[in-house]
């Protein structure tokens, strides 16, 4: 009888389901998908600040760990290490994205206007919600997401994986690979500037801050699904 057999994919353990991956189970890592795709695009997001590319980007972040599986020995948690693949693909992605732009304004001399970033999506509503209850929990989700994503890059990349995702100061040190007294004056810094901003309470704020629809999460699914 082997492993797949022995283990409930629901209840493994990230190492179990790394090593069911390793040997090809697709099933297997459609669990860990579903169940790290909320942190990992909000993660991917909090660094390009585009719901598309975040999406293109877990995605790229998730083939590379397929590809990788066999190398997952648990040093660190599955989270951890498929966060710091997301964190390496998407800053990869903003610096790439920067030279390019570079190239295309050199060769433009100027002439043209830099077209900003899409405005974020509107919030669904709950299916219990009024229609003022939904505009107004959209209005208050549309501003927090503003002000998250106008804080400095890695102030907004600390305060996301600290605040939203509740990660420890030491998973956020692991992730991002810097100190953790890195973490916490960043961490800091970011909370006193959403604080000015917003003038709200941010505890209870910040909760449905970019949440993560059934839909996005089954077209990530779909997508490395049929790409392996």
């Amino acid at each position: 009888m082997g492993l797949r057999s022995k283990i409930a994919l629901t209840d493994a353990s990230g190492t179990e389901l790394m090593a069911l991956v390793a040997n090809g189970d697709q099933a297997a890592f459609e669990v860990i998908m579903r169940k790290h795709n909320q942190a990992l695009y909000r993660t991917a997001r909090s660094i390009v600040r585009d719901d598309a590319e975040a999406e293109d980007i877990v995605q790229e972040a998730y083939l590379l760990a397929y590809r990788k599986a066999a190398s997952f020995r648990g040093e660190a948690s599955l989270s951890t290490w498929l966060t710091r693949i997301v964190v390496n693909e998407a800053s990869a992605r903003l610096r790439k994205g920067r030279r390019r732009a570079g190239i295309v304004e050199l060769v433009q001399n100027g002439d043209s206007d830099v077209v900003g970033d899409d405005a974020a999506a509107d919030a669904l509503p709950a299916p219990s919600e009024g229609p003022d209850e939904a505009a107004l929990r959209g209005q208050a989700r549309r501003l927090i997401e503003a002000r998250i994503d106008a804080l400095p890059d890695k102030l907004r990349t600390v305060f996301m994986l600290r605040a939203v995702e509740d990660l420890s100061v030491q998973e956020t040190a692991d992730a991002l690979g810097i100190p953790e007294a890195t973490v916490r004056s960043q961490f800091f810094r970011a909370r006193g500037l959403l604080r000015e901003a917003l003038a709200r309470d941010l505890d209870t704020a910040t909760i449905s801050a970019f949440s993560f629809d059934g839909a996005r999460c089954d077209r990530i699914v779909t997508g490395v699904l049929a790409r392996l």
